[in-house]
């Protein structure tokens, strides 16, 4: 939407306020600023005024004239065709630089001398206006010869590009900008009334009859003109340009920036095109056509679809002669429904009818009518045909509480009050605590109470509202069903993104192979009574059997590596139901590749358990031997997770491998709901360098690394980050003891650690253990 600061002002008294202060204000009330553009004439261009003008007696095309600038009267050849006595002009004079970069001297042009230039609207910086040099009439104001243009707020004018929202069509106009400007700034709106001598006029009536269906949710208005001698003033001309729109005839120009004006749609018919032949009266209809659109017919022929189009057969093709001015509106919500339905050619005023033309007719009909009377010598019929819809007032009630407490501060009931008014909110039915507010039809997008707080904000000014700390106090809605629901699916992808791919099995299994290998069964009293078939007869205890079978028929499909997970439920003899993970890890490590020489290696222990520790995160292994007999008994051990037993991790018997047709398989079955899962908490950590000391002890065989690392866990030494073991050690020199290597990380938050620092703490390690367990240094 383009405005200028001059044209604001035909409809709002800004001449106090600069434009930084408009523009910062528009900002502040919603209506974004995307350009400004100042027009300013040059200096030393002034009004002048033609008062003769002869033929160049050695061209045709230019012309001698003698123009007054007030102070003097200057000889100019001009070449313009439009230049003539009387004219009123712009005149540039020695020493002024156009806006092209021209300066202006004297020239002698075929012999004559040239003491500055009639200037054209291009030429000072004003747009491709009209041809011709500019003629100035009385719409710039008052001016006087000689004078500055400059000092004219017409030819120093700023050019504003407000970017609006979709829902605030009701700014689509000059007056509707400056509505708002009104409310902002409290100044009063201006408005045009025109009062008609209806005894000295011929009364529309007699030459227009309108007939219509019912329930179209249109308003219409006409009026009448005896079209003679238009002539459309400059500022019009200059406007239109300024606006980057024009229109083909001189009374469609003027109905567009009519429209601009006031943001009411118009338009203009022939009036012939209503009239039968022979027939003085015309006769218009409104109705829907074949696509449900309200519609102006006449004859049987379309001559517009209301807020859409206007056929070309109905417009205004002659400067003279009886015409028709229409006034317009339809609900935006109405018209953008219908078109969605059914679309249709649309001009330009759709756009204004779909986000919410003007609803005050008369505005928009009256000014067009004054401009049109005051530049020509038409004669205007008297009154208006017209159809109005009736519309119920939408109400919106909302406390001034509930304002405060959506604002977050207490704003002045009376300011409130103010604001709606100056806005055209009607408020006169409130009570003390309750405002009830009538929204005006302009201002279809408010539809409940945070639209008309959000109008309170507007004008009060968000910068103007004080700050305050945000406050949660909103209750957690998650359940505990959503955080179990995310934890599976966390786990679930951790296992798929370490390489597992996960199986699915029913609840139910077979009772004699899970008694075949040690696992406990569903008592008697609580057996299915009546299983599916016979290999699913019992309620299964384990997830282990299912991931065997899954990864056999993986096996026996050629997979060399068969890598699987599954978490669900298993149940305990009393068929209490609880959720486990389980996984498997059979064959190969990896695929086959150069860097293995087609030969990979087979998964084992170290790195089974890697694989385990990906997902669940770090853990501790200590040696078990296992209740049933799918495990290897060296090779199992249970996980601890802060020294909390969650499952247990082995390699698959050898048996029990060769049964299934397995390759080397290891698997774990871990208790889901004593995995970890939460907030993790992030530790300090020092910015000085560790240190690494290795440490080889002699202990006994039977001796299990467990004892070793509780004493060294109590000794609580002093700068021990952490400790692992690194390497085994035993030869017949040994005899029943072995040698472990244990790696020692150190690290201080204080400062880098010295020698005797290091020194001190693996004394203090060495001396637990020989204390506690005889273990001395190798």
């Amino acid at each position: 939407m383009i405005v200028t600061k001059s044209w604001l002002n035909e409809w709002i008294d800004l001449s106090s306020i600069s434009t930084d202060k408009l523009l910062k204000k528009l900002n502040s009330i919603g209506l974004e600023v995307d350009s400004v553009v100042n027009n300013k004439v040059p200096e030393k261009i002034v009004f002048g005024r033609v008062v003769e003008c002869v033929k160049h007696p050695e061209a045709d095309k230019l012309n001698v004239c003698q123009v007054d600038i007030g102070t003097s009267t200057r000889q100019i050849v001009c070449g313009a065709s439009n230049v003539r006595v009387g004219l009123d002009v712009v005149v540039a004079t020695i020493g002024a630089v156009m806006p092209d970069g021209m300066v202006i001297k004297p020239v002698k042009l075929r012999g004559v001398e040239s003491y500055g230039m009639l200037c054209s609207a291009k030429e000072i910086g004003l747009g491709d206006v009209c041809s011709g040099i500019i003629e100035l009439d009385s719409s710039i104001g008052k001016y006087k010869i000689g004078e500055d243009v400059s000092t004219n707020p017409i030819f120093n004018d700023d050019i504003i590009e407000i970017e609006l929202t979709a829902n605030r069509g009701d700014c689509l106009s000059i007056r509707g900008v400056a509505r708002d400007l009104s409310a902002a700034f409290d100044k009063p709106l201006r408005e045009i009334n025109t009062k008609e001598d209806e005894d000295k006029r011929v009364g529309i009536g007699r030459i227009l009859t309108l007939s219509h269906e019912n329930n179209l949710d249109v308003n219409i208005r006409y009026k009448a003109i005896e079209l003679k001698n238009l002539n459309i003033p400059f500022v019009t001309k200059l406007r239109l340009v300024q606006i980057e729109d024009k229109r083909e005839s001189d009374i469609e120009s003027l109905i567009l920036y009519a429209i601009h004006s006031t943001g009411v749609i118009l338009r203009a018919y022939d009036f012939n095109f209503f009239r039968a032949k022979n027939e003085t009266m015309a006769r218009v209809s409104l109705g829907k056509d074949e696509n449900g659109f309200a519609s102006i017919i006449s004859k049987n022929k379309k001559a517009s679809i209301v807020g859409v189009g206007q056929d070309d057969a109905s417009k205004v093709v002659g400067s003279e002669g009886t015409i028709l001015i229409e006034a317009t509106y339809i609900p935006p919500d109405v018209i953008s429904k219908r078109m969605q339905e059914k679309k249709v050619p649309a001009c330009p005023a759709y756009y204004r009818a779909s986000r919410g033309s003007e609803p005050e007719l008369n505005q928009g009909l009256d000014y067009c009518i004054s401009v049109l009377e005051a530049n020509s010598a038409s004669t205007v019929y008297g009154g208006t045909i017209e159809l109005g819809e009736v519309n119920e007032d939408k109400i919106i009630s909302v406390s001034k509480k509930e304002i405060d407490e959506i604002i977050g501060a207490v704003i002045d009931r009376a300011k409130i009050t103010k604001i709606l008014k100056n806005l055209g909110f009607d408020t006169t039915k409130s009570s003390s605590d309750n405002f009830v507010v009538s929204v005006p039809k302009f201002r279809h997008d408010i539809s409940n109470k945070q639209d008309i707080v959000e109008e309170i904000v507007r004008l009060v000014g968000i910068d103007n509202i004080p700050s305050k700390p945000f406050i949660f106090a909103e209750e957690n809605r998650l359940s505990d069903d959503y955080t179990k629901y995310k934890k599976r699916q966390t786990y679930r992808h951790k296992a798929a993104f370490s390489g597992f791919f996960e199986s699915v099995h029913f609840v139910f299994d077979e009772k004699r192979v899970l008694e075949e290998h040690g696992f406990a069964t569903v008592d008697e009293s609580k057996e299915l009574l009546n299983p599916i078939v016979n290999t699913l007869d019992t309620l299964r205890t384990t997830l282990l059997s299912g991931l065997l079978r899954a990864a056999s028929n993986n096996s026996k499909n050629g997979y060399s590596s068969v890598k699987l997970f599954e978490v669900g439920s298993v149940f305990n003899s009393q068929r209490e139901e609880s959720l486990k993970m389980a996984m498997l890890f059979c064959g190969d490590k990896e695929a086959e590749s150069i860097s293995n020489c087609g030969k990979p290696s087979k998964v084992d222990f170290v790195f089974f358990a890697q694989k385990v520790s990906d997902i669940i995160g770090a853990f501790e292994l200590r040696a078990v031997e296992t209740s049933h007999s799918l495990s290897h008994p060296f090779a199992s051990a249970q996980i601890l997770i802060e020294g909390e037993v969650v499952g247990e991790l082995f390699r698959v018997h050898p048996s029990v491998q060769e049964s299934y047709d397995l390759d080397i398989t290891y698997m774990c079955e871990l208790d889901f709901e004593k995995l970890p899962y939460g907030l993790k908490t992030a530790n300090q950590t020092s910015k000085y360098q560790a240190s690494f000391r290795d440490l080889s002890i002699v202990m006994p065989k039977e001796m299990s690394y467990e004892k070793v690392k509780s004493v060294i866990d109590l000794s609580q030494t002093k700068n021990l980050v952490r400790f692992y073991p690194v390497d085994r050690y035993s030869d017949a020199s040994l005899g029943d003891n072995m040698s472990l290597s244990i790696r020692f990380v150190l690290q201080s938050f204080d400062k880098t650690l010295e020698e005797d620092d290091i020194t001190g703490s693996m004394d203090a390690i060495l001396t637990a253990l020989k204390n506690e367990l005889g273990i001395e240094i190798r």
